[in-house]
Formats: structure tokens, sequence, C-alpha cells
């Protein structure tokens, strides 16, 4: 089964793409929920962490203590980079298990409209898939949603109820090297018009 990648700045859309695909039956993992799920359930994820940075980083019920963890890295490149060396692995070996059950579970499907009338494939929802070799790898096609910037920052003002100097800031903080992109969806008309144009891009896939 092939991987498509699905990525995307603040505000593109990327995610509403993703529940698009979702909604067709397309099997689609989602990197960043991936990651709070593992914190949830692996405490060896958490122990190795810990013994990273020579700290404790849960609360009282033995759960993350996101804000803590945030603060340790936040600014501080290197414990950054500590910390994606330990839960980058950890997100990859769940995706090839979870990618693993998905191609089981289509093994034997025929060519089919759910997948835009090609052979069955799965997504994976990232940000940073493009500046991370270790995802990218994962992915045999590249797919980037993006929208204008007026339009990307009135989203995400409203999505995530903070300032447009806020959002501005953490706009600053993605980058993305567009020549590993295969293929681009600009998201920056109606729902409607966002159907469509995953269907052209993934017909085309």
């Amino acid at each position: 089964m092939k991987t498509v990648a699905v990525t995307g700045g603040i505000g593109g859309g990327k995610s509403t793409v993703c529940d698009i695909l979702r909604g067709r039956g397309i099997p689609v993992y989602d990197s960043d929920s991936a990651a709070k799920r593992l914190y949830a359930v692996d405490e060896r994820l958490l122990d190795s962490i810990e013994e990273a940075f020579g700290c404790s980083i849960r609360l009282g019920n033995g759960s993350l203590d996101a804000p803590k963890l945030a603060s340790i890295v936040f600014s501080a490149p290197a414990k950054l980079k500590t910390l994606e060396d330990i839960v980058h692995p950890a997100v990859k070996r769940d995706f090839l298990r979870w990618k693993a059950a998905q191609s089981d579970r289509f093994e034997e499907e025929e060519p089919s409209d759910t997948f835009y009338g090609n052979e069955p494939f799965c997504v994976i929802e990232s940000a940073i898939i493009l500046n991370k070799p270790e995802f990218l790898s994962l992915a045999d096609k590249v797919v980037m949603v993006d929208a204008p910037l007026s339009v990307r920052l009135k989203r995400a003002c409203q999505r995530d109820d903070v300032s447009p100097e806020e959002v501005i800031r953490r706009m600053a903080a993605q980058s993305f090297d567009l020549s590993k992109v295969d293929l681009m969806i600009r998201n920056d008309g109606n729902l409607d018009d966002l159907r469509t144009s995953v269907a052209e891009v993934f017909c085309k896939i």
C-alpha cells in the first residue's frame, strides 16, 4: 500500500483535506494526535524523556505534564532536538504498525471510487514531514495544502482564538521545501471547491 503525505502551514487546511479523505473511507494517520496518544499510553517513552532531561515531566496521576515539557524545550533547539530524537522514532514505529494493519484490511481491495479510482493508499498527515527525512522517507507522494496568507491568518485566529501576532509568530517557525512537494491543493474557496480540488489531485496520484 502506498503512502501519501499531506502537509501544509497553519491555516492552510491540511486537516480539512484529511477529513475529506477520511470521510471517503481512506485511512489517515494524524501524526500529532498519534504523538499525544503515545505520551498517554507508553510509559517507556516518558521514562526516556525524563532520563534525557534529568527531571520528572509527569503530573501526580502519572500523565504527561505538557506545559512543563514545553517549557523545557521552548527556545532551546538542542533540547527540542533531544525530545524529537526520542519521540519521532516512536511515532514512526507506530505508523508502520498502523500501516501494516491498513494493508491487511485492503489487501484484496480492487480499484474503487473510494480511492478516486486508484489502488488503495493510506495518508500520513504531518506539518513537519518536509523537514524530517525519517518521516519523508515513508511517503511515496507529498501533497501540500496552501492558501493565501490573509486567508490562513483569518482561519487560524478564528480557530485558535488567538491574536494575529501570535499566529504570525507560529507561522514564522514553519518552513517548507517546495522542491519536495509533488502536488499542491489550493484551498482558497468553499468546502465544495476544496472537495473538487482534492478529487482532482488524488485522481492524478
